[in-house]
Parts: C-alpha cells; structure tokens; sequence
C-alpha cells in the first residue's frame, strides 16, 4: 500500500491538468533533497535508514535486456574449446620443460666429450715415455673410442637443435593458447567448425614439433630442406551464391591494397623464403659433415692408440692419436659449440613463418567475395607488424606486382623483423 501511495502521490505532482497549468505559472523544479524527503514519507521509511542526498542514488540498473539462452551444441563447443585451450596450456609447460633439460644436454655432452678426448690425447702423448705405457695406452684407447661413440650418438640426436624445436614449440603453444582464451571471453556462438578448427591446429603442432626422442623424432639431416609447417593445411573455400566482384572494395578493401599483397606475396618467395631456405642448406652442409668427421677423427685415434710403443711405427701411432684426439675436440666444438643444429632449425623455422605470411595472403586474395575475408585495415596491419614494418612501407611493394618486374630486379626484402 506504501509504494501504491508514493506511486499515486508521483503520478500527481508531474501530471496536471492542461487549464491549470496555462492559468498558473509553470512551478520550478523541485530539488532533489524535497524529492527524496517526499518519497521517504510516502514509503514510510523508518528514520534509522539514511536516504541522505550523498548516499542515495537512483538505481535503474534493474531494466535488464533479455539474454537469449545459448544452444546446447553452443554450449558444448566452448567447453570443447575450454578444454582445448587447457591442453594447449600444458603443452606449452611440457615443451617448455624438455626445451630446458635438451639444452643441458648440450652442454653437459659437449664438455663431457671434449674432457674425454683431450685427456685421451695427453694420455697418448705420454705413453711412450711413461714406465706405465701400457696402461697409459689402454686408457687412451678407452676413452678415445668412447668419445668417437658419444660422438656419434650426440650428432645424431643433435641436442641444441632439439632444444630450438621445443622453444619455438612453447612459443607456438601460448600463442594458440591465447586466442582460444580471447574467443571464449569474447563470447559469442562457438560451432563445431571452431572447435574443429582448433583440433587441427593442436594435431599440426604435435606433428611439427614432437615430444618424444626416440621414435618419432624430427629427422636432423633431411635430404631436403623445406620450411617447418605446424599449422594445418588450409580447405578450399565452400562456393558462396553471392555477386562477383571485378575490383576488390568494401570490407577495407582496396585494389591498391590487393595490389600490395600481391606484391608482397612476390617479394616474399623471391627473396626472404628463398634466402632462409639458401643459407639453411649451407648449414645443413656443413653440419653434416661436422657431424661425419668428428666421430671418424675420434675413432681414427683410437685405433692408433693401439700401436703405440710398437718400434718405428709407434712413433707415428702417438702422432696420429694426439693429433686425431686434439682435431675431433675442435670438431665437436665447433658443431655442438657453435649449435649448428639449433641455427639449422632457427632458419627452417624463419622459412616456415614467411611460408605462413604467404599462405594467409593467398587465402585472402583467392577469395571474390571481399566480405568473406579479413577485415583489409586489420589484415594489412597484422602483415605490417609481422615483418616490421609500418603501413605506409607497404605501400612501396605495390609497383612489384607489375609483370614487368623480374624476380631479378627485387632488391629489397619484405621482412625488417629477421
């Protein structure tokens, strides 16, 4: 009956009727103190509640719009893709574990390896001499054949290299692991394509960049050298009935921006992919055969240690031990020191981010329909701060886009970041 009373009471105050109001003056506005004094005692507050003008505000907040309920597919995809994010975050801890342990591995084996073949090779010096030749010449033996076969087993499993993959592997994951994050705070109706999507994406990395050593691990010395691929391959676009479009606009959109792409596209597999895939080679080259002659230089060695102290011959024996011993040392060093390994991934993996940078163009000009594609500001600006460069340096790859440039005539790279 108090809220009926003060409602009444409201209703009579701010309406009144039309000859009243044009015979008397208009009133002024009543303050907000009066108001609130009024209301008090229409609704009979008691005096203990403080209704004072500096804590008493009008709250509206209860008109509320209606929330359309979601699905049940709706729903079920986001916890799809909770629980997607959730394995993409443990992945990346998993990785980020091994990554460190592999490093150790490099330098725990690289020191160990070239202690045992340097001290082979005093022991080999000093044998001759030695009243204890004997035992001074098994020992070198020993530990020389035991560094040619650490030497062996290292190259083959390359540890600063395995230690790159998990790195770029826990970078990959967080990466991943964030935007399934922002898509579930953004909201929004998730689809089974979404969640799809995102499993194809976590299978392309467990391929990319696999945990376990042996088997399954990445082969160190392709006969080939290709960029690494861990996102999936892309579908071909479903048809859509909508109009064609001669000249891209709309979307953000422009046949200048187009022109861009393009031409960033071109200077992209003619230089910056090319040059990484180049130098990888080399890398690979030499790596390889680092990786031949250490363990040969170690072995060689060995086998000569054998013959020490055998008259004549004995004298070239300590020869070649020592210096088989001191040049397997260096080998390794360089190999394992210089990570060799770890640079040859380095360059595949740079290979493998313009590969990308080329694919995502591709997918966006490929399809007619503009509204179909990226936003073209937001695209453009993604491309920009993946190679380092500002909206406006874009700009100057337009003319690249022409026929009439040759592969010959680019110069420049698109790419300032690395």
């Amino acid at each position: 009956m108090a809220a009926l009373q003060a409602q009444r009471l409201l209703l009579t105050h701010s309406t009144s009727s039309p000859s009243t109001s044009a015979a008397r003056p208009r009133p002024q506005p009543r303050s907000r103190r009066s108001s609130v004094a009024t209301c008090r005692a229409a609704l009979n507050v008691p005096s203990g509640i403080h209704t004072t003008q500096e804590n008493l505000s009008l709250q509206v907040n209860w008109i509320e719009t209606p929330r359309v309920p979601a699905s049940p597919s709706a729903v079920v995809s986001l916890e799809k893709l909770r629980a997607i994010a959730d394995a993409a975050a443990d992945r990346a801890e998993m990785h980020d574990i091994i990554g460190r342990q592999r490093d150790n591995w490099n330098h725990l084996l690289l020191h160990s390896t070239n202690s045992l073949t340097l001290a082979a090779s005093a022991m080999a010096a000093l044998a001759p001499a030695a009243p204890t030749m004997v035992a001074l010449k098994a020992s070198a033996g020993v530990l020389l054949a035991t560094a040619a076969v650490t030497m062996a087993a290292v190259n083959k499993i390359q540890p600063s290299q395995l230690a790159e993959e998990q790195r770029n592997a826990t970078r990959l994951w967080r990466e991943l692991e964030r935007e399934l994050r922002a898509a579930i705070a953004h909201g929004g109706s998730t689809t089974k394509a979404d969640v799809q999507e995102a499993m194809d994406r976590v299978l392309a990395l467990d391929a990319a960049y696999p945990l376990p050593l042996l088997p399954g691990m990445l082969e160190k010395f392709p006969k080939a050298v290709e960029p690494t691929r861990w996102w999936p391959s892309r579908r071909p676009a479903q048809p859509k009935k909508s109009r064609s479009f001669g000249v891209a606009s709309g979307n953000g959109w422009s046949q200048d921006l187009e022109d861009e792409m393009r031409g960033l596209l071109r200077v992209i597999k003619a230089k910056d992919e090319n040059e990484f895939l180049t130098v990888g080679k080399l890398v690979l080259n030499l790596n390889r055969s680092l990786a031949v002659a250490g363990p040969a230089l170690a072995g060689t060695a060995a086998l000569a240690s054998v013959f020490i102290g055998s008259g004549e011959a004995g004298t070239w024996a300590t020869g070649a031990a020592v210096l088989g011993g001191a040049l397997a040392a260096s080998v390794n060093t360089v190999e394992h020191g210089g990570q060799m390994g770890m640079l040859f991934e380095l360059l595949r993996n740079c290979a493998g981010f313009y590969r990308k940078i080329q694919e995502d163009i591709e997918a966006n000009l490929n399809e007619p329909d503009v509204e179909r594609r990226e936003g073209g500001e937001l695209f453009a600006t993604k491309v920009a701060l993946k190679l380092g460069r500002s909206l406006s340096d874009l700009k100057q790859f337009r003319k690249m886009a022409s026929p009439s440039v040759r592969d010959e005539d680019i110069k420049e790279f698109a790419g300032k970041l690395f």
